[in-house]
């Protein structure tokens, strides 16, 4: 106990002057913005951009997801920009047209790769430089629309709607700046944005100092909850009914950033998690990897073994003796007709 303690006042001490020294990048990068000596430019179609203040697991992907499916559903031509985190290639690359589908999940990153097997008909561009690659989109293709994904930080480009997730399991603990904390900037830049949508309400009991500190902002607040699909869909893209897997002994492992919030949705049904592996967000998998998965789920009698959609893409190289299948997720959103509010002006 006392050695514990010993090593977290020394982490402590290693990290705060650190967290002070990015506060610094961030405060004189942000005020360099506010008084134009950074250029911020617009696109030739709107721009809402999602992002989030902390670091992962906020859900944005399912967000983007959505929104652009909603957006389509209103008979507009959306396209998407992404950095494209944790891709082997640099500079601008196309992801999709909107048709043809990608192949290599380390081309482009593991979430665009993601959206593009799920969306049809939308075209998405990851780049570095946003503006840039925002602008490829806009020349290929007709665009009425584009979504900005993981954009909050991104200030080189103008965006007509600024949305910022919130995961309601951020507690008083982790609001400081990295690496002290989660934050990738201080929580009164919230400013900047238009919309808050505090997540993941059914699976994490929100602090109330989180929802303070939201309504401190004196900004709209919208509240989502996330729900498991029904199915489940396996590499070779099997689908199995949840229904039909109900009291069946599970081992699940994952590699996104709220690995919480995925074992308690899992919780919430009627199997049985007989074991769990937790790997960094975005971790590439390895063959001891799942040799170790695999003889963990063994030892504890799994029938199956269960991951996230974003960690499915990332096995399809790999061999499985016990049956794998992936999670899908659902939002709702409470009250859905404030965010379609917000939305409307662009339709």
């Amino acid at each position: 106990m006392q050695i514990n303690r010993i090593s977290k006042e020394y982490l402590v001490f290693i990290l705060f002057p650190l967290a002070l020294f990015y506060w610094g990048l961030i405060y004189w990068r942000n005020l360099f913005y506010h008084f134009g000596f950074f250029v911020t430019r617009s696109l030739p179609c709107p721009v809402i951009s999602v992002g989030n203040i902390s670091m992962g697991g906020t859900g944005k992907t399912p967000f983007v997801e959505y929104i652009t499916k909603y957006l389509q559903s209103r008979g507009m031509r959306v396209g998407i920009v992404s950095r494209g985190y944790g891709r082997k290639t640099t500079g601008t690359v196309i992801v999709t047209d909107g048709k043809t589908k990608p192949k290599l999940w380390q081309d482009v990153g593991d979430e665009p790769f993601m959206l593009a097997h799920n969306l049809n008909n939308v075209p998405i561009v990851v780049d570095e430089l946003r503006y840039r690659g925002g602008m490829v989109l806009v020349k290929k293709f007709k665009l009425d629309i584009i979504i900005l994904d993981d954009g909050f930080q991104h200030r080189a480009l103008y965006r007509n709607l600024d949305i910022v997730l919130i995961n309601s399991k951020d507690t008083i603990q982790n609001q400081k700046l990295l690496p002290y904390g989660s934050l990738r900037e201080p929580w009164y830049h919230l400013s900047r944005s238009d919309i808050l949508v505090l997540t993941k309400i059914n699976i994490h009991k929100p602090q109330g100092l989180l929802i303070r500190k939201m309504k401190e902002t004196g900004l709209p607040i919208i509240k989502n909850t996330i729900k498991l699909d029904k199915t489940f869909r396996s590499i070779t893209n099997d689908q199995i009914y949840l229904k039909n897997i109900k009291n069946c002994k599970i081992y699940i492992f994952s590699a996104i950033g709220d690995p919480e919030g995925f074992i308690a949705s899992l919780n919430q049904t009627k199997m049985i998690i007989c074991g769990e592996k937790i790997f960094p967000d975005h971790h590439n998998y390895n063959r001891l990897d799942i040799k170790k998965i695999e003889q963990m789920a063994k030892a504890n009698g799994a029938d199956y073994l269960i991951t996230t959609e974003k960690d499915l893409i990332k096995l399809s190289g790999f061999k499985f003796n016990i049956p794998l299948y992936a999670v899908k997720i659902r939002l709702e959103f409470h009250p859905k007709s404030k965010l379609e509010h917000y939305l409307q002006p662009f339709l």
